[in-house]
């Protein structure tokens, strides 16, 4: 989507790499190895709540996610621009308008999906443009109204977007996995977009695929999203095959976003991510880098020409 080669075809970038990728064969290959996972791992403490009373039966409490408070941080919109990315608030751009296609069909399949609002962005390599695909997913979400989205960074072996988006980025979810004593809704950055926030990766572990695999990674999300249907969380997480956190990952998510670059992503490869994610969540693919032919549709370009009139 920010760098661009030809392809040919119509419907969504979802539907153009299906038709290019066969990568159905790979989903029902062989799964991710099982990993060892301590079973002596405290879980965050809760404050109880008392239980309401019916009639003579008690109900028990509904817990609800805690509302992010910690001080707010201004996203560099110079930064975004520069980098290539969606700028809050600006005019409607072709990326936009993919990136609304996009966000419309996900919106749809997390409807009272079982997993709940967990998206996975991922790719097979590094540099086929998974954080540019989150970061842009996130602020587009984000102009939804009665949303809120929480991008997280679990790319723990070289996390960026606190930088990407000019934050200042401190404790994170590494750092709420590893010790129960942090309270990992304290480590939510919230932006002056009201709607977004980011929960940073935390220091680095040589654990973190232990970590992830516990049972406490789930106790953790359930934190940050019980109670609250609105909150849609996003992962961007490591290659799939340069790093085994991924495949974890996407056991946590409703739905996994297998970014492949048009120019870039060969089939094996994307065949090989695709057989990392089997069992897990539900795999699309979002094909990137693409040039559309001339005949092709040509988002932005209705708005940009009713404000030139």
């Amino acid at each position: 989507m920010n760098q661009h080669s030809s392809i040919k075809g119509r419907g969504s970038l979802i539907e153009r790499a299906t038709e290019i990728y066969d990568f159905n064969a790979a989903l029902r290959g062989r799964a991710a190895p099982a990993v060892d996972v301590s079973a002596d791992l405290p879980p965050t403490p809760v404050a109880p709540t008392p239980a309401a009373v019916v009639g003579d039966a008690p109900v028990a409490p509904t817990f609800r996610a805690p509302a992010w408070t910690g001080p707010v941080q201004a996203i560099d919109r110079i930064k975004l621009v520069e980098d290539g990315f969606l700028r809050p608030d600006s005019a409607v751009t072709t990326m936009s308008e993919e990136f609304r296609l996009l966000k419309r069909d996900l919106l749809s399949q997390l409807h009272n999906n079982p997993r709940g609002n967990r998206i996975l962005v991922c790719s097979a390599h590094s540099g086929e443009g998974k954080t540019f695909c989150a970061i842009n997913l996130a602020l587009s979400l984000a102009a939804e109204k009665d949303r809120e989205i929480l991008l997280v960074d679990a790319d723990f072996g070289k996390p960026g977007i606190p930088a990407q988006l000019g934050l200042e980025a401190g404790p994170g979810l590494m750092d709420a996995l590893a010790d129960p004593m942090v309270a990992i809704e304290d480590c939510v950055i919230r932006t002056d977009i009201p709607s977004l926030a980011v929960l940073p990766a935390g220091q680095r572990s040589h654990n973190d695929t232990e970590y992830l695999a516990s049972a406490r990674t789930e106790q953790l999300l359930k934190r940050l999203t019980e109670g609250r249907p609105e909150r849609i969380v996003i992962f961007d997480s490591p290659p799939l095959l340069a790093a085994s956190p991924a495949a974890v990952l996407a056991s946590h998510a409703a739905i996994a976003l297998l970014v492949v670059r048009a120019d870039k992503t060969p089939e094996s490869a994307l065949r090989d991510a695709a057989g990392l994610l089997k069992g897990g969540a539900q795999v699309q693919l979002l094909l990137n880098a693409v040039r559309f032919n001339s005949g092709g549709r040509r988002f932005g370009s209705y708005y940009a020409k009713g404000e030139a009139q």
